[in-house]
């Protein structure tokens, strides 16, 4: 997810010289460096001495002592915004003794194509301005939704954070269905992926519901019904809240540290 950022951003305009990131791996450094022109280190403090915006683009476990090396060394007020997942603005903010302004944020992997869409939620010390910052990086990816309520990243979680796999899924099943049906492996992948992608193409486009753009396609006893029928049967929307509704949960739970 770091690595999308620094491409939506070196792709919106933003010089590799403004960029700065830190990396154990040298494997990654020199990646960075060749793909972005950015400037690398080994080291957080470090990259982020002169920052005004550190991105915090490490697993949940290790982001405390991220941000203790990182307010023990760096700029006076920066804005850090966090993308590790569960960890939430509180916890953030006891890793420090001063009081930081953090948004916290949940991106999606469509993000790697700048397609993603991302929810944002700060802390009572981010400005104005810095809201605006941080929008603007992350829209470099895609969409962004601000959150009224921290809580509610749960429930974002489960449905554009873990969302895209559902889509996935339901690609691979197509594909599956359409080699049991006869077509081959290749030509069953581009017509689900293309018609997955025409759908989401036309229901972002179109001023009517979901709902609406299926009843426009379900013509009186024809084949779309009589698949929309089995799904009915086999009760697939109690299925989805199930699912979505577990993601929620495991959401909460890892937030707890469990």
């Amino acid at each position: 997810m770091g690595q999308a950022l620094i491409q939506g951003a070196r792709e919106s305009g933003v010089s590799g010289e403004d960029i700065s990131v830190s990396d154990p791996s040298i494997a990654a450094r020199e990646k960075c460096a060749s793909l972005f022109e950015t400037k690398t280190f080994s080291n957080n403090e470090e990259a982020a001495a002169n920052a005004d915006i550190v991105v915090l683009a490490v697993k949940p476990q290790i982001i405390g002592e991220a941000i203790q090396s990182l307010v023990a060394s760096g700029r006076e007020n920066p804005l850090y915004i966090s993308v590790a997942a569960g960890v939430t603005l509180e916890q953030l903010s006891c890793y420090s003794e001063r009081n930081i302004a953090i948004v916290r944020c949940m991106p999606n992997t469509p993000a790697v194509v700048r397609s993603g869409i991302t929810a944002l939620v700060a802390n009572q010390n981010v400005t104005e301005p810095q809201r605006f910052d941080a929008e603007n990086l992350l829209a470099a990816v895609g969409k962004t939704v601000w959150l009224d309520k921290e809580s509610l990243m749960d429930a974002v979680t489960a449905v554009s954070g873990s969302g895209p796999a559902y889509f996935f899924m339901l690609i691979e099943l197509l594909e599956s269905c359409a080699v049991e049906l006869g077509l081959s492996a290749e030509l069953g992948k581009e017509l689900a992926v293309q018609t997955a992608y025409g759908a989401c193409k036309l229901a972002r486009n179109a001023s009517e519901s979901a709902g609406e753009l299926r009843e426009n396609v379900t013509s009186p006893n024809g084949t779309t019904e009589a698949a929309l029928k089995v799904f009915a049967a086999e009760e697939i929307d109690r299925i989805v809240k199930s699912a979505v509704t577990a993601a929620r949960d495991r959401s909460i739970e890892l937030a707890k540290g469990n």
